[in-house]
């Protein structure tokens, strides 16, 4: 049985070359890379080829990673920049559908059927009004609550200061609520996001 190891350990191996300690960080953060990549394309197929080929990119960049900094920003940063690229290669502008990155949680056993139907609308209504906002806005939404990075984090990802991530995330919460909003009055009032 293997003892854990921290990332600064896993990282100061991988840049002596040793492989099987990379393995062990891309195993720790496949999935995470992958939903980062696909909120950003929108594709299955395309968030795979970006995550896979940002985890060589960063394997080649390891020499270049400051060893004090955090590994997760910085791999990540590597996957938004590769799907960023992918996206903008692909000439369209794609309508991201986020369940896929949403990580539903457990099922509550004392939750009624009604109120699971009616929590899964709410969820389908947050997803479709999370994917038709700006690229920039979508972007910092998704990565701050949709993969729960912190403010840090999500600033480290997509290369701004910190400032601007808060800036552009409250301005982005705002046109979320009022298209929320919005819909909910152009509908039926039922079943209403509350």
């Amino acid at each position: 049985m293997r003892r854990a190891v921290d990332d600064p350990e896993l990282v100061a191996l991988a840049r002596k070359g040793d492989v099987d300690a990379y393995e062990r960080l891309v195993r720790k953060y496949q999935d995470v890379a992958w939903r980062t990549a696909y909120l950003i394309t929108g594709s299955s197929a395309e968030a795979e080829d970006a995550a896979q080929e940002a985890m060589v990119k960063a394997y080649a960049a390891l020499p270049r990673f400051r060893a004090d900094a955090p590994f997760r920003p910085w791999l990540l940063a590597i996957v938004a920049n590769e799907a960023r690229n992918r996206r903008r290669a692909d000439g369209r502008r794609a309508r991201l559908a986020l369940k896929v990155a949403v990580q539903p949680s457990a099922a509550d056993p004392g939750r009624s059927p009604e109120a699971a139907a009616e929590l899964a609308e709410q969820r389908t209504r947050l997803v479709e009004a999370v994917g038709a906002l700006r690229d920039r806005d979508r972007d910092v939404v998704a990565l701050r609550y949709l993969l729960g990075l912190s403010e840090a984090e999500v600033a480290a990802v997509l290369g701004w200061p910190r400032g601007t991530v808060k800036s552009t995330l409250s301005r982005a919460l705002v046109r979320l609520r009022a298209a929320l909003t919005a819909e909910v009055a152009a509908g039926d009032g039922e079943g209403g996001l509350r």
